[in-house]
């Protein structure tokens, strides 16, 4: 009888529990609408990056480097494509065909009108730049304007960029433990505006570079100060920025540490490493100057195409050498980067502005009025904008016994020097 009455009280409970949770669709809709309508009032989520974030992530840009690519194609009878290696003394047919591709990616940061502040190794090698921004599929060519290879710094210039420029930072007044907010575009531009954070690890960070060479081709070694970060850098961040909660830029990212150290079995997690901005300064202002003063030059053609010049009468005046020019496509040496390219003097005229100046046969001359060498044709303009009483500014490069090397042992370490010369008329037949 008892477990009779238990099983209905049992009975009656489940009925009734039944009864209580049983609701209509359009109830049950009330209530989950109650539970998933939610909102939430950003007013009151306070960061120190949000703001700036927002002001700062389309400034902060994608440069893109193509290079033009030469593949060979050998129809060599007998020799299984060993034609390859030149042919052996002619045997085969070589055909070949040029196509430009997409090289690598980096990051950029604008801090003047449509000029652009990157690393160089983001821009080197590149026979064509474009800038790509965050929210916009059209890429804006751009030229290579200003930069040093030592300190991994170069500028570019796109004059079609609309994007607003970023705030310069001191950053000689970077503290230890301040936040670091970087802004880049990693993994080849398929993360663009990605944002990470960290603080300002340590300052005055020297690192040794890796064997580089200078603007002018000249192989150099040379040690950055950096700062280091432990917030996030991964490939395609170089060249972006590394900004305060100012919204100032104050670094640029350049490398990170990771995996394991060399010298011993320590993982290595959380290092990054960043250009201080006031390192960039003098590139970029060197840049504003070419830009509003139409000195903006695109790269000469150094194929080997009007590779002599020599000194000719007329009413422009001359430095009164003749020579020829030098790269890594008709120099060993510059190909090795024992001397830097330019124009390679082969005479220089008694008589002459630059013999008077102290102009040597071989001497390399690899700038100009502020602009490289690249060409003969880069001489012969900045000749061409002076009359004769002016004084133009010559850089060269010399290296004693070049005249005599035979091998690249032989060419020894040489030196800088800047000329200021001055044009007047002379016999060039003298």
């Amino acid at each position: 009888m008892k477990k009779m009455i238990a099983l209905a009280l049992a009975l009656v409970m489940a009925i009734c529990a039944c009864t209580v949770y049983a609701v209509t669709k359009d109830e049950a809709s009330q209530i989950a609408s109650q539970v998933t309508d939610t909102t939430t009032d950003r007013s009151l989520v306070s960061t120190p990056f949000t703001e700036v974030i927002g002001k700062l992530q389309g400034s902060v840009v994608g440069v893109n480097n193509y290079q033009n690519y030469t593949y060979s194609s050998y129809n060599t009878p007998g020799f299984g494509g060993f034609g390859g290696w030149g042919g052996y003394g002619g045997y085969g047919n070589r055909s070949t065909e040029t196509v430009e591709r997409l090289a690598a990616t980096g990051s950029g940061v604008v801090v003047y009108d449509g000029l652009v502040l990157t690393n160089y190794h983001v821009v080197e090698d590149a026979t064509r730049l474009t800038i790509s921004v965050l929210g916009d599929e059209n890429e804006y060519e751009g030229t290579l304007v200003s930069y040093d290879e030592a300190k991994d710094i170069a500028v570019i210039y796109a004059p079609k960029l609309q994007v607003s420029p970023v705030p310069l930072g001191d950053s000689d007044q970077l503290q230890v433990g301040e936040w670091a907010i970087i802004i880049g575009n990693p993994l080849m531009d398929e993360l663009k505006g990605t944002v990470t954070v960290g603080i300002v690890s340590a300052l005055d960070r020297e690192i040794s570079s890796t064997s580089s060479t200078d603007k002018y081709g000249l192989k150099t070694k040379s040690k950055n100060v950096m700062i280091q970060t432990d917030a996030a850098i991964n490939n395609g961040n170089s060249g972006g920025g590394l900004f305060n909660v100012l919204g100032q830029l104050m670094g640029i990212p350049s490398l990170k540490y990771s995996g394991q150290s060399s010298s011993n079995s320590a993982m290595i997690e959380g290092i990054g490493m960043a250009i201080p901005v006031n390192t960039a300064k003098p590139i970029i202002q060197e840049a504003i100057v070419k830009v509003l003063t139409g000195e903006v030059v695109k790269a000469d053609d150094v194929s080997g195409t009007d590779s002599s010049a020599t000194a000719k009468s007329g009413d422009k005046p001359m430095l009164g050498v003749t020579g020829s020019a030098i790269n890594t496509q008709n120099s060993y040496y510059v190909y090795m980067g024992l001397l830097p390219g330019g124009m390679l003097i082969d005479e220089v005229s008694e008589n002459s502005p630059a013999a008077a100046a102290g102009i040597q046969p071989y001497d390399v001359i690899v700038e100009v009025d502020g602009q490289i060498a690249s060409s003969v044709t880069v001489i012969r303009n900045a000749l061409d904008a002076h009359a004769y009483g002016d004084i133009i500014k010559v850089k060269v490069y010399r290296c004693e016994g070049l005249k005599d090397a035979q091998s690249a042992t032989d060419v020894g370490e040489g030196e800088y020097i800047d000329f200021d010369v001055t044009l007047f008329e002379f016999n060039t037949k003298a």
